[in-house]
């Protein structure tokens, strides 16, 4: 292809970057306005691309501070650079007033919308595929809830378990997203638009923790949870950065979080399914379980 992407990487994270060959790597924190500015000068196209799964306040490390102000502030040095096209990767159900990640996002959103930009918004459903040693919707998930010899909680609203584990999400596969951003810069229609991206089905978190399960060749015992109850936990856990799940993300998932994928087929994309040939990279590795659970068996 003829893109050739200029990357703004952290200082000591360069081993990150998979194909340096291919790419201009330019190093320095998104807070360093002289970094962002190299990076976006001469641009035909900028791309934000970073989130949080959750903050750590005391490291400076917030929704704030990365989804809202570091986003506006790169939207503005895209406008004092004379880029115009902007891409923005925000989240499915991002709305005012919801969690602080959600809220965030839809702040960011609404800065951009209110630019003179040829903005698009990418909003994707839980994302799913081979991490890498990273950070990963199915990989985390296996990690804390299927692999522990605890049943996995099927999550209810209220005090009645009728629908525990009922709520859906709609995964979508990494490469699907990236090809999404790819498309959207080939087409000029894309421009102030609002991209939802879901896999091909909506599946529930019962059907989700089945097949992470069977995947990686278990079965797995579930048991209806309170979500108020884990929330109480999590809120008191929340401070811990290796307690694997934060009150916000539990009220999320609780809400679910779906959306078609007519906006990906639009881009000629054919979304990938969430089934076991498509995850079978969690039947690799063996994974690191997290101390919580080590403690908690």
């Amino acid at each position: 292809s003829d893109m050739q992407p200029v990357l703004l990487v952290r200082s000591g994270h360069e081993s990150r970057v998979r194909h340096p060959g291919r790419c201009e790597v330019i190093t320095g924190d998104i807070a360093d306005p002289d970094a962002v500015a190299r990076v976006i000068r001469g641009a035909d196209a900028v791309i934000y691309n970073i989130g949080l799964l959750r903050e750590f306040p005391a490291r400076g490390i917030t929704f704030e501070a990365i989804h809202r102000d570091a986003a506006c502030r790169t939207i503005d040095a895209a406008v004092a650079e004379g880029v115009t096209r902007f891409l923005l990767m925000s989240a499915n159900g991002v709305k005012a007033g919801g969690t602080p990640y959600q809220h965030t996002k839809h702040e960011a959103e609404q800065y951009l919308a209110g630019t003179g930009l040829e903005w698009t918004v990418f909003r994707p459903s839980v994302i799913f595929g081979d991490p890498r040693g990273r950070m990963e919707f199915a990989t985390q998930l296996l990690r804390d809830i299927v692999q522990p010899p605890l049943p996995a909680p099927l999550f209810f609203p209220g005090l009645l378990p009728l629908r525990a584990g009922e709520f859906q999400l709609s995964p979508v596969h990494v490469e699907d997203v990236a090809r999404s951003f790819v498309e959207a810069l080939r087409r000029p229609e894309t421009a102030r638009r609002i991209l939802h991206l879901g896999g091909p089905e909506a599946l529930s978190w019962r059907q989700i923790l089945t097949t992470i399960a069977a995947a990686s060749g278990k079965r797995k015992l579930m048991v209806p949870v309170p979500g108020a109850g884990v929330s109480a936990a999590a809120a008191l856990l929340d401070r811990f950065e290796s307690f694997p799940i934060t009150r916000d993300q539990i009220r999320m998932l609780m809400e679910g979080n779906t959306c078609g994928p007519e906006d990906l087929q639009a881009l000629g994309i054919v979304p990938t399914p969430f089934d076991r040939s498509n995850l079978r990279y969690l039947a690799g590795s063996p994974q690191e379980s997290s101390p919580w659970r080590q403690n908690a068996a």
